[in-house]
């Protein structure tokens, strides 16, 4: 019998694991998901990104016809939201993304996502200091705000642009859903560092991040649903 990823991550060690995820488990659970299950990282991005148009889609009651941004980083949160604005764009939304951080340092996987949304032509945008300046304003302009940039690896204050872009996504007051966790929030103790992400909505991977029972976080994750991303997890 094929046993869950849960038992496994149990098995080697992480005995403290509950129905929810520290940052430690979530670099686990990828790597078992990656090595043991022989799921490839494209693979999870990609089922991730559809998972998350999914409760987008129920959350908004159809996403057909709305004007979405996508606020993204250059590492696998930002893949997450490549995937996110392929999905909302072949269900008929119009879509910009924008980028935050060097490309060139791009992950792998999002790499290729990036490279499929070139492919389609979907309006992609390098956010530069010019950018940044007036985002707030530019984003109100959107029906929605996909807020891709960090994910459950950031720790401490964010800096430089990412904390600019950070600050404009609130100001701009337009409803924000995270991908696996608001930009800014702690994955483990649930510490809101100046400035946070404030999300309407929340789709997480797997099960909820443990920092996400913390007083005040869900100020905000705002409503938070799970997202299956292709392996098993239960206890």
């Amino acid at each position: 019998m094929t046993r869950c990823l849960y038992s496994v991550l149990q098995m080697g060690g992480m005995r403290d694991l509950q129905r929810s995820l520290s940052r430690r488990h979530v670099r686990e659970f990828d790597r078992l998901a990656i090595e043991q299950w022989g799921v490839p990282g494209v693979v999870l991005m990609e089922n991730a990104g559809r998972g998350c148009v999914d409760a987008v889609e129920e959350f908004l009651g159809g996403v057909s016809g709305k004007k979405s941004a996508v606020v993204a980083g250059v590492g696998n949160n930002g893949g997450d939201g490549f995937v996110i604005a392929r999905h909302l764009h072949l269900r008929g939304a119009s879509v910009a993304v924008f980028v935050v951080g060097n490309a060139e340092k791009m992950t792998h996987d999002a790499s290729v996502n990036f490279a499929i949304l070139k492919s389609l032509k979907i309006d992609v945008h390098a956010c530069a200091d010019e950018v940044l300046s007036g985002f707030a304003e530019r984003l109100r302009g959107f029906d929605l705000v996909v807020d891709a940039l960090g994910g459950t690896g950031i720790s401490g204050s964010l800096r430089g642009d990412l904390a600019v872009a950070v600050e404009q996504i609130n100001a701009a007051g337009r409803p924000v859903v995270a991908v696996d966790i608001p930009t800014g929030l702690d994955c483990d103790t649930g510490t809101a560092h100046e400035p946070t992400v404030k999300a309407a909505l929340t789709v997480t991977f797997v099960a909820k991040k443990t920092g996400f029972d913390a007083p005040g976080a869900s100020d905000y994750t705002g409503k938070v649903v799970v997202a299956d991303i292709g392996v098993p997890f239960q206890k």
